[in-house]
């Protein structure tokens, strides 16, 4: 069946896209790991021996670039629902992050020591339908900030995608309520076309965000 004129653009768009291009020729698993890397350049977020949580990993570009800069000494714990293939120096947990089974098992990992850092490229998967769309990312984003918040060391960093958009804000304020310090970046790497916004939140403060882990469905998708 001959492609439709979108599909030939978007093919045209992927072969042409530098980021694409560097990622075959580096080893990343998609072209998400720039952004990551350009990130970590500015807010220097990666060190030897640091405990990352990396939440919705597949296909494993994040915990690629994770992985080869928290050694010596470092874990990197990737979750994600669809399987991811080995990755040397990266520990796997296949499931929902927000199911009392998984999250076991993600406890049991690290034995009750805390986090350096908690990433999270998570998206839902999307119905077409833009209100339902960011209402169910911004419940991710949510479930991931309690699931840092519970779990960083008192100096840890936190940094999520949002989507900017209805709640954008009020997700914003209530990063401000958690971490001492939260900046936004949106990388080169991000499309430009993109409604997406990485929130880097730093230093956990003492208080209780009021967020509960529930369950409803959704995964990460690649930008």
């Amino acid at each position: 069946m001959a492609k439709s004129g979108s599909s030939k653009r978007w093919l045209q768009r992927h072969v042409s896209d530098p980021y694409v291009r560097g990622a075959q020729q580096q080893g990343y698993r998609s072209r998400a790991a720039y952004k990551l890397i350009e990130i970590d350049a500015k807010d220097r977020l990666l060190a030897p021996g640091q405990v990352v949580v990396d939440l919705g990993a597949a296909p494993g570009s994040w915990a690629q670039v994770i992985a080869g800069r928290v050694q010596p000494g470092g874990r990197v714990i990737a979750v994600d629902l669809l399987d991811l293939e080995p990755i040397p120096g990266v520990e796997f947990v296949r499931g929902d992050f927000r199911q009392a089974e998984v999250l076991a098992r993600i406890e049991g990992l690290l034995q009750e020591s805390k986090v350096d850092l908690v990433v999270s490229d998570l998206a839902p998967n999307l119905t077409g339908v833009a209100a339902s769309d960011q209402s169910r990312s911004l419940l991710l984003c949510e479930l991931v900030l309690e699931f840092a918040r519970l779990r960083l060391k008192p100096r840890g960093a936190l940094l999520v995608k949002v989507f900017q958009g209805a709640g954008y804000i009020e997700f914003l304020a209530e990063m401000r309520r958690v971490f001492g310090s939260v900046v936004s970046r949106k990388p080169k790497a991000s499309r430009g076309e993109s409604a997406e916004m990485y929130l880097l939140g730093k230093g956990i403060k003492a208080q209780d965000s009021g967020f509960r882990i529930q369950d409803s469905g959704g995964r990460r998708v690649e930008d």
